[in-house]
C-alpha cells in the first residue's frame, strides 16, 4: 500500500484518514460504511452505520434495534468528512453494495462480496469504473465456473421430488442471511411444504418487509408434536446438521448449497447426500469480467485465491497487489457466520426489525 492511497489497512480494518471512517471494520469504530450485513462484513457495536437503504432492515436485525444506522439509495452521494460516497449494487445478497469514494479526482471502489449472475432477491450486480478497485478472490481460481442459476434450481426440486416419493424430508443447508432466501425463491411449492430454522425465518421476515417476494414457509419450531415431515422441505444453515433439532424431522436427505461443491470429494467430507453448486460470489470469469468492467488502473485483491489473481493481473500488465483483510467468503465449515448457532426461535410476533 502507498501512503497516498484514499484506503489503508489498519487493525480495526479499512481506514480512510480523509474521511475519518472505516470500511466493512472488523472491529467496533466510530463511523462504518457497510457493504452488506455478514458478519465478517458488519461488526456489532460501532458508533454509526451507513448501508444502502435496501439493506436497512437486514442489518438491523444483525445490529440490533439500538444500532445508529443512516441508509442511502444506490447511487446517491453523501459527503463523509470531505469525501464523496455512494453505494452501487453489488449482487451479493439483500443490500449489498459496492462503496465509491472521490476524493481530488481519484475514485476508488471497494466491492465487498459481489455476484454478477442476477437473481430474485437482490439488485444485480452494477460496474463502477474506477482508477483503483478492491475485490474479493474467494473463488479465484479457473476451475470456479457457476453453473446456470436455473439449472442448479431445477435440480434441488428434482431431489426435493425424490425424497418426497420415498417418504424422506428434505433438508437444505445454506446460510442463513442471503443463501437461504435465494434457494427459497427458487424453490416449487407445489412439491410440498416448505420450514424453516428460526435463523432464517427471522431474516425471510426482513426480506419480505423490503418487498422480496419469497414462498409461504413456517417456522420448523412451530409445528405440533408427532408431526410428520415426510415430504416436507427444510431450508437451515449449515451448523444444524446433526443436531437433536434436525433428529427430530426424521427420515432425512442433507443438501449443501455451496461454491465449493465444485470439488470433488468437498460433499463427502460434509457428510451430505446431496450438494449443489450455488454461491452468491463472484465465480472466475466473472472475477475477470468485472474487474476488466471497471477500467481501474489499480487493482488491490483480498481473501481467498489473492495471489493467484494478482499474478495473473501483473502478467495481463495491471497493477495489482494483496490487500490483507480478515473477511473469509463462503465458508461452510463456519457454522455461526451469522450468529445463527444460537437463534433457533423466529422474531416474536410483533418485534419491530427497524
Amino acid at each position: 500500500m502507498n501512503a497516498s492511497d484514499l484506503l489503508q489497512p489498519t487493525e480495526h480494518g479499512l481506514y480512510c484518514e480523509e474521511g475519518d471512517f472505516h470500511v466493512d471494520p472488523w472491529r467496533p469504530v466510530p463511523r462504518a460504511v457497510v457493504t452488506h450485513a455478514h458478519a465478517d462484513h458488519a461488526c456489532w457495536g460501532c458508533g454509526r452505520y451507513l448501508t444502502s437503504a435496501e439493506g436497512e432492515r437486514v442489518l438491523r436485525v444483525r445490529m440490533g434495534r439500538e444500532a445508529v444506522i443512516d441508509a442511502v439509495a444506490y447511487g446517491e452521494a453523501v459527503d463523509v468528512g470531505g469525501v464523496r460516497v455512494s453505494l452501487h449494487p453489488a449482487g451479493h445478497i439483500l443490500g449489498s453494495s459496492q462503496v465509491r469514494l472521490e476524493h481530488r479526482g481519484r475514485v476508488w471502489v471497494v466491492s465487498g462480496d459481489y455476484k454478477v449472475e442476477p437473481d430474485a432477491t437482490c439488485s444485480p450486480f452494477e460496474p463502477v469504473r474506477c482508477h483503483a478497485f478492491v475485490t474479493e478472490s474467494t473463488f479465484g481460481l479457473p476451475i470456479y465456473r457457476w453453473p446456470s442459476q436455473q439449472a442448479v434450481f431445477d435440480e434441488i426440486n428434482a431431489w426435493w421430488r425424490s425424497n418426497r416419493e420415498a417418504g424422506k424430508a428434505s433438508l437444505l443447508l445454506a446460510y442463513a442471511l442471503g443463501k437461504s432466501q435465494r434457494l427459497l425463491s427458487g424453490l416449487d411449492p407445489s412439491i410440498g411444504p416448505i420450514y424453516t430454522h428460526g435463523a432464517v425465518e427471522k431474516l425471510n421476515r426482513a426480506y419480505r418487509e423490503t418487498g422480496i417476494d419469497l414462498p409461504p414457509t413456517s417456522y420448523a419450531g412451530a409445528a405440533e408434536k408427532g408431526k410428520s415431515w415426510a415430504g416436507s422441505m427444510i431450508v437451515a444453515p449449515p451448523s444444524a446438521q446433526g443436531t437433536p433439532w434436525a433428529r427430530k424431522f426424521g427420515p432425512v436427505s442433507y443438501a449443501l448449497a455451496s461454491g465449493w461443491m465444485t470439488i470433488r470429494g468437498t460433499r463427502r467430507r460434509k457428510a451430505v447426500d446431496r450438494g449443489f453448486v450455488l454461491s452468491d460470489h463472484v465465480d472466475w470469469p466473472g472475477l475477470l469480467g468485472a474487474i476488466e468492467a471497471t477500467g481501474a488502473e489499480r487493482v488491490l485483491v483480498t481473501h481467498g485465491y489473492s495471489a493467484v489473481v494478482v499474478k495473473w493481473l501483473r502478467e495481463k500488465g495491471l497493477d495489482a497487489d494483496v490487500i490483507l483483510t480478515r473477511y473469509e467468503g463462503e465458508r461452510d465449515d463456519k457454522g455461526a457466520e451469522e450468529g445463527e448457532a444460537d437463534e433457533e426461535t423466529p422474531p416474536a410476533e410483533g418485534e419491530e426489525l427497524s
